[in-house]
């Protein structure tokens, strides 16, 4: 498992599909608010939480399909498939070289760029507590998401589609623990939430990504 972990590290990195693309889309989106919604101080601190959960989430999407269309081209899925490491074990550790590489950047990188939307001071702890919860929930989701499209064609189109449904509660409830700690309000309840969306995503999405992985082996 270890061997397979810093083999898609590695990969990700060469292939350009990491964490650059995702910091670049990150940090793009973020600069290109202010021009949208105006300059206005009190305005860019109250969009701020949403505004930096949804690029982050779209930032974590961009690199979705080549969690398994690498392995897929090459040939070497086949043989992960039948290797001693069951598939449900290959896709955890598909979802977590995935985290490391585009969420956890992501995460490091958001309370840096709070400050260029104004964002409440009381806000940026529980920013990075909420990422740092919320993100391994998309790398899974998307985890599974590409395990049902591999092999298709235009699958990343498709993949989008199925995966961004499945986002929704882990944005709504990172998005509020952010504006509550903004407000000086209470964050643990939609915290706890967040975590929980993450280790129920943890605990079952491995087995039906492997599910669709023996499927679209066939």
């Amino acid at each position: 498992m270890i061997a397979l972990l810093k083999r898609d590290l590695a990969l990700a990195v060469r292939a350009g599909g990491g964490f650059g693309l995702g910091l670049a889309f990150f940090l793009i989106v973020v600069v290109l608010v202010p021009f949208g919604v105006g300059p206005e101080a009190a305005v860019l601190s109250r969009i701020a939480p949403g505004i930096l959960w949804v690029a982050a989430l779209l930032a974590a999407l961009l690199s979705l399909d080549r969690i398994f269309a690498l392995d897929f081209e090459d040939g070497s899925l086949p043989l992960l498939a039948t290797s001693p490491l069951p598939l449900e074990g290959v896709a955890l550790i598909k979802g977590a070289a995935h985290w490391i590489t585009t969420g956890l950047p992501l995460t490091l990188a958001a309370p840096a760029l709070g400050f260029l939307l104004n964002m409440a001071p009381g806000a940026y702890l529980w920013l990075l507590l909420s990422l740092a919860l919320g993100t391994p929930a998309l790398s899974m989701i998307g985890t599974f998401g590409a395990a049902l499209t591999v092999g298709l064609r235009r699958g990343g189109l498709l993949m989008s589609l199925l995966v961004l449904p499945l986002y929704v509660p882990t944005l709504i409830f990172g998005a509020e623990a952010v504006q509550r700690g903004a407000a000086g309000l209470p964050a643990t309840t939609p915290l706890l939430m967040v975590a929980g969306i993450t280790l129920g995503c943890y605990a079952l999405l491995p087995f039906a990504a492997a599910a669709a992985l023996r499927v679209n082996l066939r």
